[in-house]
């Protein structure tokens, strides 16, 4: 059985940092590029991060650049979401997805690339 298990959100305050785990199990996690997406009530569910299976490319969505990072820890099946300098305009459900790829570098920013998702962590920043 696949799952995608997120942690790690909760309340922070405008300027502070949250790091975000997703714990994959039930398929081969080395397989598989991972994203980061996050929706908030009301608008489409949208493209943060992704990381290739070998974690030698990833890409960001342009609001997150030089303040959020993916990793990714094969050995633990486990793809993280550092994110610093946090803003209220970050504020959203983030979900994992994973997605596999015969390519090494190839990291996806596309919803429907991806397979399997998370059930999503709530990620609140106040002002």
């Amino acid at each position: 059985q696949v799952q995608l298990v997120e942690a790690g959100g909760g309340l922070v305050q405008a300027g502070g940092s949250l790091r975000l785990s997703c714990a994959a199990s039930g398929f081969i996690f080395s397989t598989c590029f991972m994203g980061w997406f996050r929706q908030t009530p009301g608008k489409e569910r949208e493209f943060v991060a992704a990381i290739s299976r070998s974690a030698d490319n990833s890409r960001y969505a342009d609001p997150v650049k030089g303040r959020f990072t993916v990793s990714r820890d094969n050995a633990k099946n486990t793809v993280y979401l550092q994110m610093n300098s946090l803003k209220p305009e970050d504020t959203a459900v983030y979900y994992c997805a994973a997605a596999y790829s015969p390519r090494n570098t190839y990291a996806g920013y596309a919803a429907n690339e991806y397979r399997y998702w998370g059930q999503g962590t709530q990620v609140t920043v106040s002002s």
